[in-house]
């Protein structure tokens, strides 16, 4: 929906503006958009959303940039986590469960983690 948009947002400032992308509205629009599905989501299904930060970055680092390919990629990333940590939660101490949203922080933060000094190196 806003992938060539997105693509060129992430460039800089002067080059949406020079290509007739309004730099403001989108981003304003892009925000709003994900505060929507992130506060539906959250009231949906409760606190899991750690998933939220690490699989975009997992997704960026496995195809690359393009919102095209980022975003859906992301998309089934999150998914595929919240599947395997509510599986995992379920199994290791069965009868009792461990929360999806623990077992989720448990796997990405030491990924997160390595991003983050990744970064700063």
């Amino acid at each position: 929906m806003w992938t060539r948009e997105l693509d060129l947002l992430a460039l800089d400032d002067d080059t949406p503006r020079l290509v007739g992308v309004p730099r403001e509205p989108v981003r304003l629009a892009v925000l709003i958009t994900a505060a929507v599905l992130a506060a539906a989501s959250e009231s949906a299904v409760g606190v899991v959303g750690f998933i939220g930060l690490v699989a975009p970055h997992a997704a960026r680092a496995l195809v690359g940039a393009r919102h095209i390919r980022v975003v859906p990629t992301a998309m089934l990333l999150g998914a595929v986590g919240l599947v395997v940590a509510d599986a995992v939660g379920r199994t290791v101490i069965a009868p009792a469960q461990i929360p999806a949203g623990l077992i989720v922080a448990l796997i990405g933060a030491p990924y997160f983690i390595y991003l983050l000094a990744r970064t700063r190196a």
